[in-house]
């Protein structure tokens, strides 16, 4: 009996550990629990789905059926399923990484960048908040 105890604890333990979870549609990476993990792929056909993504999956398929409910023949727009709902998401964030990314974009370049734009705010003189004010009359 003690030894099937002691597997239920490791099992747990195990499910407790903190995991990296790389959504499929952004590509961010979490620290989140392998219990967790495992509950979110199992609401997402085995896909692990960030917080965001999972909402605009949730948009995406509220949108198609309000726009089925608004034009005049159902079949020109149907209520999407939530597997094509993740298809399209995951089509739109492709497409808009391969468009807004640089190829050699490195992340000590993003620092470097915010750095300079940081130093800019903090060198750039600040107004008064005399100087704000209307004469007065």
């Amino acid at each position: 009996m003690m030894r099937k105890e002691g597997a239920n604890v490791s099992e747990t333990e195990t499910l407790n550990e903190v995991q990296f979870g790389k959504c499929c549609c952004c590509g961010l990476t979490e620290e989140c629990t392998e219990a967790y993990i495992m509950s979110v792929k199992e609401r997402n056909q085995g896909r692990w789905l960030c917080g965001l993504c999972a909402e605009a999956v949730k948009d995406e398929m509220l949108r198609s059926c309000s726009s089925s409910s608004s034009s005049s023949s159902s079949s020109e727009r149907r209520r999407i399923e939530k597997d094509e709902a993740m298809n399209r998401h995951m089509t739109f964030c492709k497409k808009f990484r391969a468009k807004n990314v640089p190829p050699n974009a490195t992340d000590d370049e993003l620092i470097s960048a915010v750095k300079q734009l940081m130093m800019r705010s903090l060198e750039s003189p600040r107004s008064s908040p005399r100087s704000c004010r209307l004469p007065r009359t």
